[in-house]
């Protein structure tokens, strides 16, 4: 792996966008270690979310527009991914705000997937003026946005104390308000109003991946006591939604909340500060609940045949309570959305239990 031929591998480059003599604002681009993995991931996840809604949304009214804003979904998390400066990072922030909001309500005219939409981005722009207020604070102490003059200001005592804890935890609002830790947990549960493939892109390897990626890239500017918050927010969130799951119904919500649960378990490990375990979760996470999610489309798709031959129209598609059989009926998503199960159980022999194992470690020595 690159990983291992080349541990300091770092390619960047930049341009001026705007010029006014004193200050200036560059757009640029970073490749490393981190981004190179990541954007495999977001790769992988598009490409399968993209196939896979061929045949989910065939005969959509809105059918083009649909792919027209996954694709601007996917262009947007790479921005993210890409960005070597807080500047260009944020602009691309914003950009999966609209786009997630364009396909969270794709099918508006349901008074609850516009509820949904509006919901999800007006709760992440109360941690987006956290970031914004981060970046600002960094820009006063270093007069930088570009990550590697960052790291180096803060190295120097550029940016100390109390002012650099109020950055990193500004920044971290941000990572709060797109990986849907508490309080501002609130939009994600209620963003499956949108398709299943949105689902699958959106909690798999786009916008709540891009708290997780943030919080690890920013972790050199984090002072311990911005870690302890890190920390107790994640610790906190991976609990309280995993005891919200299981008094959960509608399959989707249930993967949701379970989602929200795993991604405090990767906000706590970057507090706890073993990232790279945070990195690790992220990857594995990406792929077994994408493949849930998938899975689950599957059996919803299925269900609203059966119960429309049944002419039963009072039951729910999503409701787990009125599945069962699908062993027999469905065995490729059978066995493939158990062994994903087992996987995010943290069964050993599955990678969840390697990417859990490693983030409990680092917890316990950090306690």
């Amino acid at each position: 792996m690159l990983l291992d031929h080349d541990p300091n591998f770092k390619q960047e480059a930049s341009f001026t966008w705007l010029d006014m003599g004193s200050f200036s604002i560059e757009l640029g681009f970073l490749v490393d270690n981190i981004t190179v993995i990541m954007l495999l991931i977001v790769a992988l996840i598009s490409t399968c979310s993209h196939v896979f809604s061929i045949k989910y949304m065939a005969g959509d009214i809105r059918y083009s527009r649909y792919f027209a804003y996954l694709g601007l979904f996917t262009f947007s998390m790479n921005g993210i991914v890409l960005a070597n400066n807080l500047i260009s990072m944020y602009m691309f922030w914003e950009l999966v705000g609209v786009s997630s909001y364009l396909l969270i309500g794709h099918w508006f005219e349901k008074d609850s997937a516009a509820d949904a939409a509006k919901k999800a981005f007006l709760t992440n722009r109360v941690g987006d003026i956290g970031f914004f207020i981060g970046i600002m604070l960094i820009y006063t102490g270093i007069g930088s946005f570009t990550f590697s003059h960052i790291f180096d200001g803060v190295a120097s005592g550029m940016l100390t104390g109390t002012t650099l804890t109020l950055a990193g935890v500004g920044l971290f609002m941000g990572a709060m308000g797109k990986s849907a830790q508490f309080p501002l947990h609130i939009w994600l549960p209620d963003a499956m109003e949108g398709p299943t493939p949105v689902s699958a892109l959106m909690h798999a390897a786009t916008m709540v991946a891009a708290g997780v990626y943030l919080s690890v890239r920013i972790f050199p500017l984090l002072t311990p006591d911005a870690l302890l918050v890190v920390a107790y927010v994640g610790g906190f969130t991976a609990l309280f939604a995993a005891s919200i799951a299981i008094t959960q119904n509608d399959i989707k919500k249930v993967l949701a909340y379970s989602t929200v649960s795993q991604l405090g378990y990767m906000i706590l490990a970057v507090g706890t500060g073993v990232y790279t375990a945070a990195f690790f979760h992220l990857l594995t996470h990406a792929m077994f609940k994408a493949n849930l999610f998938y899975g689950s489309g599957s059996v919803i798709h299925s269900m609203h045949h059966a119960l429309h031959e049944k002419h039963d129209h009072e039951s729910d598609p999503q409701d787990m309570r009125n599945m069962g059989g699908f062993r027999e009926k469905m065995p490729i998503t059978y066995w493939s959305m158990l062994l994903s199960t087992l996987a995010i159980a943290g069964v050993p022999l599955f990678s969840g239990f390697l990417s859990k194992d490693a983030i409990l470690a680092g917890a316990l020595s950090f306690a």
